[in-house]
């Protein structure tokens, strides 16, 4: 029987294109394996596939016509009674899968030498399974290595304090880190009577009991927090700490490669390294009135710009508001020529490859940042959601890749304060001088993946680790 590993992705497309790509990465180096990707099969409704993206029945279909050493299983549907936001969606649906696992892996194994199952930290449920069947089970962290060390704190904290983490006005000291702010931590885990802060200690300690947790990040982007990950120092003695493998950077595929809205063509008539791209995730939306502030920020900084503009939620029924009601009045029209605003999306990896993109407003996803890291662009972080705010702090004090933006205490950000990033990023000394530090870690995480590189070799002793 031919060995294989299991992925299991959470729900959503996102999810699913980062294991897709970890799959391919092992069949680049162990073409003897086979991959196989356990799908969830979503509800009735899970809201509809971003625009610019094929179904993800479209994808699975395409990667398996290209892969054949992939191949997909879909978990029985799972009636879910209540409509939940996308993140507790994920869970709840994992969590009530958990009794189709036995027999579909059961099933798997009559054919296939199960050599570990890999998952996605929202269905860490699953490892009761896994544990059960004796299956050894690593996890895909695709943040960065200063985020888990500092998310495995979480049951350290809850353990030597009785406050809530809003509470505690403190800073945490981890080994290979700048001081982190404990109000940096993403907001699910600030009430410690709150059920998402019960949920994150809970994936926390299952990953702290792992057989290993495989990080998408590499030496030269945090070798600090990874010699200190690797070497135990980063939790408290007499806590088991994970085997971590730092195998990448893993930059995920994109949904849509087709210059839908002209940008990639437009940047074409745009001098070197003059555009800003601004660009905030698929769920990066903002108030009506941040949107008119950017814009002012923008038009002042007289700097060139790319936006991906996504506007605040509306309802089902409702008409997507124009650009000419979101912008402030005649903004298009003035800055025609040296600016450009697309709605929605747009190809970002092929955007901040292009010799005319010189910057990068983020939101500081982990797979945007090391987009960015890869085509050597340097960013203003502007953080909005989950671990983001904590990788600002790294961005910006250890990396050194990035300015912060400084946003007031309802995290609203004035024109002038985006003016200002802009312009010190583009045109200044101190933007110069991360301009030179992204581009020499952009270099160094080409090396990391190449012969005798970190990457390589921690992902040689992951192989050596399943082999086992």
């Amino acid at each position: 029987m031919k060995d294989s590993i299991v992925l299991y992705p959470a729900l959503g497309r996102g999810h699913l294109v980062s294991m897709v790509e970890l799959g391919k990465l092992i069949l680049t180096h162990q073409p003897s394996l086979s991959i196989t990707i356990l799908i969830l099969t979503p509800p009735s409704n899970t809201p509809s596939t971003p625009k610019g993206c094929d179904s993800t029945s479209q994808y699975i279909a395409a990667v398996t016509a290209a892969t054949p050493s992939i191949t997909f299983h879909h978990l029985p549907p799972t009636q879910i009674p209540t409509i939940l936001p996308p993140h507790i969606l994920s869970l709840e649906l994992s969590r009530s899968s958990n009794h189709h696992l036995p027999h579909v892996i059961t099933s798997l194994s009559k054919t296939l030498t199960l050599k570990a199952i890999v998952l996605d930290f929202m269905n860490f449920c699953a490892k009761q399974v896994t544990n059960a069947l004796n299956i050894p089970t690593f996890f895909y962290y695709t943040s960065g290595a200063s985020s888990l060390a500092t998310f495995l704190q979480l049951p350290v904290i809850h353990e030597t304090t009785t406050k809530s983490i809003k509470d505690l006005n403190t800073h945490l000291s981890i080994p290979g880190l700048p001081k982190i702010d404990l109000l940096d931590l993403p907001k699910e885990v600030h009430d410690r009577a709150s059920q998402s802060y019960k949920l994150f200690h809970d994936i926390a300690t299952c990953m702290r009991d792992s057989d290993g947790v495989i990080v998408n990040t590499c030496d030269p982007i945090e070798g600090r927090v990874i010699k200190a990950l690797s070497e135990g120092l980063c939790l408290p003695e007499g806590m088991t700490s994970p085997h971590v493998f730092c195998i990448g950077p893993v930059i995920s595929a994109t949904c849509g490669e087709k210059d839908l809205n002209g940008c990639l063509s437009w940047l074409d008539s745009q001098p070197s390294q003059s555009v800003v791209l601004l660009s905030f995730g698929s769920l990066g939306r903002f108030s009506r009135a941040q949107v008119k502030e950017m814009a002012v920020g923008l038009e002042k900084s007289e700097q060139r710009f790319l936006w991906v503009l996504r506007s605040e939620l509306v309802g089902v029924d409702s008409v997507e508001p124009s650009l000419d009601e979101l912008l402030p009045e005649g903004f298009v029209e003035r800055t025609k020529g040296r600016g450009m605003v697309v709605r929605n999306w747009a190809p970002q990896v092929r955007i901040l490859s292009h010799d005319s993109v010189g910057g990068f407003v983020t939101h500081c996803g982990w797979n945007s940042v090391l987009e960015a890291v890869c085509e050597g662009v340097p960013m203003v972080a502007w953080p909005l959601y989950a671990e983001q705010r904590l990788n600002r702090v790294i961005m910006v004090q250890d990396m050194k890749v990035a300015l912060a933006v400084n946003e007031d205490k309802d995290g609203f950000v004035s024109g002038t304060e985006l003016r200002d990033r802009v312009r010190e990023l583009m045109d200044s000394m101190k933007g110069k001088e991360i301009r030179q530090r992204v581009f020499e870690m952009k270099i160094g995480a080409k090396k990391a993946k190449a012969e005798e590189g970190s990457s390589l070799v921690a992902f040689q002793r992951l192989v050596q680790l399943w082999n086992q």
